[in-house]
């Protein structure tokens, strides 16, 4: 179990590490993560996002995050 609560310490660093960034990059002035594939449609009293493209992109990226800890678990447990 302590494995776990160590696991779980770090994945709230790290969450707190990218909220912070966010933070600072929204002072620094970027504020919109618009990527390619997403869907924005802005008309007179309506606006309407839907960031497909960036849920891809984190999608993928958090399949290869936990892919490699999965594969890390498997390597350390022989």
């Amino acid at each position: 179990m302590g494995a776990i609560g160590k696991t779980l310490i770090l994945l709230g660093v790290v969450l707190v590490g990218v909220g912070l960034l966010f933070l600072a990059l929204e002072r620094v002035g970027v504020r919109q993560w618009r990527l390619p594939g997403d869907i924005a449609i802005e008309r007179d009293g309506f606006h309407f996002y839907f960031p497909l493209g960036t849920s891809i992109l984190i999608s993928i990226v958090l399949s290869l995050i936990l892919t490699f800890l999965a594969w890390l678990a498997t390597r350390g447990a022989r």
